[in-house]
């Protein structure tokens, strides 16, 4: 029902915004599809990837690594994968909805999130480029610790520690 809603109040809203402007709207349309088309092929890989690993993983094997039984050693696992990891958010919150569902506990998902986010290992000498070693570093050292107090709070938040 909400995404029904939510697909309601958008179409009536470009709407409404083609009304007031046309030409605009068109392009912003255009700008959108442009973005989409740049965004697919990213996409569609790292889904791609996730439902291979998943078909590969069963949902034992993720929660013995990364499930709700396998407490802080899962949680660093998770936030260590994330960290490496470079997958854009509107990519990275639908994988962890399906690994979550696969078998993956909530504190480990929030971990590896986090680092995700704010963590980037692979990105570390473009980091070092434009920022100093110094300062790049302890960006990401922060962000890594940032990350086990989400999940911290996470996990206390809903009762799983």
């Amino acid at each position: 029902m909400n995404n029904f809603i939510l697909y309601t109040l958008t179409i009536f809203l470009l709407l409404f915004s083609y009304y007031k402007n046309k030409k605009k709207t068109k392009m912003a349309l255009v700008k959108a599809w442009k973005s989409f088309e740049n965004i697919l092929p990213e996409f569609l890989g790292v889904i791609m990837l996730v439902g291979v690993l998943l078909a590969i993983l069963n949902p034992r094997v993720i929660s013995s690594f990364i499930g709700n039984n396998s407490g802080w050693v899962g949680v660093v696992i998770a936030a260590i994968v994330g960290s490496i990891t470079l997958i854009p958010g509107f990519v990275a919150f639908p994988t962890a909805a399906m690994i979550l569902q696969n078998g993956a506990g909530i504190m480990q998902i929030a971990a590896f999130v986090s680092s995700l986010m704010m963590v980037g290992v692979v990105t570390l000498p473009i980091e070092i480029k434009y920022f100093n070693k110094k300062m790049a570093i302890l960006r990401n050292v922060f962000g890594f610790i940032f990350t086990f107090i989400v999940a911290l709070i996470i996990g206390k938040v809903l009762n799983q520690i």
